[in-house]
This record gives C-alpha cells, structure tokens and sequence, in this order.
C-alpha cells in the first residue's frame, strides 16, 4: 500500500462537497478516472487531478490499495484477539511490536481489561494455534491473549461514510 500520509490534521471542516465527491468516488472505485469523475461534477480533469494530489498532500486519501478475497489466498479464518499487555500505560512497544506480525490486518488500542484488539488472518485454526504460540507468545510484555473466531462476515468495508455536508460544531465545542 503507497503511504500518503502527511499529516493528522482535522481537515474535515475544509473539505468542500467537490472534495466530498471526489472522496466517495475514489472509496468506492479507486481506479475511478479523472475524467469520469469530472464529467459526473461538470470539471476539467487537470481540476480533478489537482484536487486529488492536494487531498493526498493534506492526508486526507493515505494511499490506494486492492482488496483481495482472502479465502482465494488461503486465509480463510478470521479471528479477533484480545492482548493484554505488561506494558507501562502510554508506552506502546507492544502494539509496535503485534503490528509488525504479518497475519496481523488491524491493531488498535483500547480502554478496558484488555490492551489491545487485533484483527488476525489465517489459513485455519492450527495456523492461529501457530500465530498466537509463535509470534504473539514470544513477545515481550504479551501477558495473554483471549481469541474469537469468526464463523461468518456479515458486511466488511474499510469505505468511510463521507457527509455531504460537514458535521456541524455543538455549542461549546
């Protein structure tokens, strides 16, 4: 995946609903054309286009990638796990050290018993038997892990909502 991110800035207030378009567009079809989506908003591609690298500069678009069906590579199993860690509060070494794991698509720290909260993709369960013992295991400041298997997806999308207007301020905000 191209790494595009610049900045964690809260551009969400400057995105115009060109922008807004644009972005919608991009998540559902990123191999959308310039000119496609400049005929749909009335444009010049070269505005399109600009837009584009501006919306890339800025962080908003982080990167473009292709969703692969995991059963046709041999994942096939999708678990959650839970990590609880011996780590310092704030410290991080060990969500660091889990994203790095291949098998590992999403690591995020979370308030509550638990550390952190992976999403892991495997063949099947010897191989996250494999994942847990071998990889996770041997990490220090891995206290213990807690896994659900996932039995079926009912919807998976890493596609954003994107408002056609943006959120307004509450009061006091």
């Amino acid at each position: 995946m191209s790494n595009i991110r610049r900045s964690r800035s809260s551009s969400a207030t400057a995105l115009d609903l060109v922008d807004r378009t644009i972005l919608a567009r991009l998540q559902r079809n990123a191999r959308v054309t310039n000119v496609e989506i400049a005929r749909e908003l009335g444009m010049a591609p070269s505005a399109i286009l600009e837009r584009i690298r501006k919306l890339e500069h800025r962080g908003v678009i982080q990167g473009y990638t292709a969703r692969l069906n995991p059963q046709s590579v041999g994942l096939g199993l999708t678990a959650f796990v839970l990590v609880r860690s011996s780590e310092p509060v704030g410290s991080g070494s060990v969500g660091t050290s889990l994203a790095k794991v291949p098998e590992v698509q999403e690591v995020h720290h979370v308030a509550g018993e638990d550390c952190y909260l992976l999403k892991v993709r495997v063949a099947d369960p010897e191989d996250l038997s494999r994942v847990l013992r071998e990889r996770f295991g041997r990490l220090k400041g891995v206290r213990s892990t807690r896994s659900t298997i996932v039995l079926t997806t009912v919807k998976e999308s890493t596609e954003l909502p994107i408002p056609a207007e943006p959120a307004r301020r509450r009061r006091g905000a």
